[in-house]
């Protein structure tokens, strides 16, 4: 297979250097597999204690909106970044929300358990750009172009595997499905703790004073002034993602042509992460990354403005493959981005891991908004060419906008 033979070349080239990326990007496949098989069954579970679609929606968008907040408070409650800590909370935190959501019975109960949905996805957040900070001198977005490929295939099998233990409920094999593919996480976790330990470099970089609340504040609006075009692609990217979370498999059912092959829509948008991972290093260090995830961007958004004009719907799927195809290209490409300003000033490492993560959040709750109003006012297709037409335009004004060198050495007061 090709997936594995890329795999096992990489690690051969890499030998013992490869070991931290590799062990990371296996923790995060189990971890993967486990949160999908959680984001696939919680609208179920929600919508299967009588709440209705609207109410499930909203409990579920509370996650986005928890790890907003957490993202600031976090800034002042980490003195330590260090991602061999943070992975553990996140580790540890998964394995309590599967149990609050098998036994909530109230509204309330699913918010909670939302809100710790959103602070552990913070935590692998912060870890993760933590991790290729510290563990990769150069190519960050080589780094997390072969994480990000772990991560889609993770997210890609959960619905598959939950689907098979799945029967007229939600039951208690598939929490117990979840928590399984949690414990092997767990346990790849303490290879890397054991590949990684070296306490003096950790025990210095990534540590600082946490600041008070008017200060934070300060610093976040200071770092996000120098960063601004990244953060909004960031925002842009999630807002993609949400909106094709939110409306494709609507559109997937509509495709009734297929003859329940619908959702190859959503498998097509899925597929490329797969791919792109391998190789999207090459392009960012040729083109450089802010301009590899611009440019990617727009042809991804012009690819989209199609879709209204499509009829046959095999043609529609490959237009979504292609146009998902070069908007994987842009993820790795912007995380690298952030990458480099967090090994160059790791002391902000913190509040650049937490921005990122703030806009992501913000894209997950204005995307699903997005898409259910334009989705109801213009249809289905026609509304993934609205969502072209606003990317086409992002990605021009950021190309316009954005300095070809952002240089972040901000001293911490």
């Amino acid at each position: 297979m090709p997936f594995i033979s890329q795999v096992y070349n990489h690690i051969r080239q890499g030998h013992r250097k490869s070991r931290p990326l590799y062990t990371v990007s296996l923790m995060i496949f189990f971890w993967a597999i486990f949160d999908g098989i959680i984001a696939f069954i919680s609208p179920l579970v929600i919508t299967e204690m009588g709440l209705s679609t609207a109410m499930m929606g909203i409990i579920i968008g509370s996650s986005s909106l928890a790890g907003a907040f957490f993202d600031f408070l976090l800034c002042r409650v980490l003195s330590n970044t260090n991602f061999r800590r943070i992975y553990l909370f996140m580790l540890a935190l998964s394995c309590v929300l599967p149990l609050i959501l098998w036994q909530a019975k109230t509204v309330w109960i699913y918010i909670i358990a939302m809100a710790l949905w959103g602070l552990y996805y913070d935590f692998f957040h912060i870890a993760t750009f933590d991790f290729v900070g510290r563990e990769t001198k150069r190519g960050h977005s080589a780094t997390f172009g072969v994480i990000s490929v772990f991560s889609s295939l993770g997210y890609l099998l959960a619905p598959l595997l939950a689907g098979l233990v799945i029967s007229e409920f939600v039951g208690f094999k598939t929490f117990l499905l979840a928590w399984t593919f949690l414990l092997i996480a767990i346990v790849f976790y303490f290879f890397l703790l054991l590949f990684t330990k070296k306490p003096a470099r950790y025990d210095k970089q990534g540590q600082c004073r946490p600041l008070s609340f008017l200060k934070e504040f300060r610093l976040w609006r200071k770092i996000g002034s120098f960063i601004l075009p990244v953060l909004l692609l960031t925002l842009i990217l999630n807002i993609n993602d949400a909106f094709f979370w939110t409306l494709g498999p609507l559109l997937s059912e509509s495709l009734s042509a297929l003859h329940g092959f619908g959702g190859l829509f959503m498998v097509a948008y899925t597929l490329p992460p797969l791919i792109v991972g391998w190789f999207v290093g090459g392009i960012t260090m040729k083109f450089g990354q802010k301009r590899t995830a611009f440019a990617a961007l727009l042809i991804g958004s012009l690819l989209l403005c199609s879709i209204f004009a499509l009829k046959n719907p095999f043609l529609l799927i490959a237009v979504s493959f292609t146009a998902s195809f070069f908007l994987a290209c842009a993820w790795p490409s912007i995380n690298g981005a952030y990458g480099d300003y967090i090994a160059e000033t790791p002391e902000l490492g913190k509040e650049i891991a937490t921005l990122q993560d703030s806009f992501a959040n913000i894209g997950y709750v204005v995307g699903p908004v997005l898409a259910g109003f334009i989705g109801g006012s213009v249809g289905y297709a026609p509304a993934f060419s609205v969502l072209g037409i606003i990317g086409a335009l992002a990605a021009l004004l950021l190309f316009y906008f954005t300095p070809r060198s952002i240089n972040l050495k901000i001293a911490r007061r």
